[in-house]
């Protein structure tokens, strides 16, 4: 079931996830999205600022729901999601003759170094390296694949790219929830709630993951 966090009780899950689905088939801009579902979500009373139970402690606390910021995580994590549901669907169909993957992160000087470190590792379509490390891994990030032929990997090669053909270690860190107490382990240079192949996923299983876990700096 799809679900926004700190949604509950204000009836507005349909509206978001059907605003969603047709910013993705009429290829809508961000502030179409926003004029359309704004009015409702205001209507519904899931906006701004409001009076919650905390669900650890049960005291009430001041919760943030709705804003252009949050509206603004919500629909570049749908499209990112989308866009890396349907790249992994042709990555299978082409594995016969594209059987590789290349991590590329976006050399601008912008990508965190995690991820950074992530940029030239090619490894097989099928490594489980990808079920844990395979882009988008976090809010905002702008890392993608791509798919390689062995001859793709020559010419590269050739060209001068330093690839990487090892896996890097993969190392953990405690994670905690601040809202609910949950405690878990969480892959090095991977935004929590992004620690699976988005790809693999799916579109709508994904989002339904996503969407409860918009960290605070990203909600405001």
């Amino acid at each position: 079931m799809f679900t926004v966090a700190k949604s509950a009780g204000h009836d507005i899950l349909s509206e978001i996830w059907n605003a969603l689905l047709k910013a993705l088939e009429d290829g809508e801009t961000f502030e179409t999205f926003a004029s359309r579902i704004k009015p409702e979500l205001v209507r519904k009373g899931w906006w701004g600022e409001a009076i919650e139970e905390d669900p650890q402690t049960g005291e009430p606390v001041k919760v943030r729901l709705g804003s252009m910021r949050r509206l603004r995580t919500i629909f570049d994590v749908n499209m990112n999601v989308s866009y890396a549901a349907g790249h992994w669907s042709m990555f299978e169909d082409l594995r016969s003759s594209r059987p590789f993957l290349r991590y590329v992160a976006v050399q601008d000087g912008l990508t965190r170094p995690e991820h950074q470190r992530l940029h030239n590792v090619v490894l097989p379509v099928d490594h489980e390296f990808w079920n844990l490390y395979a882009p988008p891994n976090g809010w905002n990030c702008r890392c993608t694949f791509q798919s390689l032929s062995q001859r793709d990997i020559d010419r590269l090669i050739a060209e001068g790219e330093e690839l990487k053909f090892d896996p890097p270690p993969i190392s953990f860190r405690e994670w905690t929830n601040k809202r609910t107490g949950e405690v878990r382990q969480v892959p090095d240079g991977i935004d929590p709630g992004w620690d699976y192949n988005p790809g693999r996923d799916g579109h709508q299983a994904t989002m339904e993951r996503l969407l409860q876990r918009v960290p605070p700096e990203f909600s405001g």
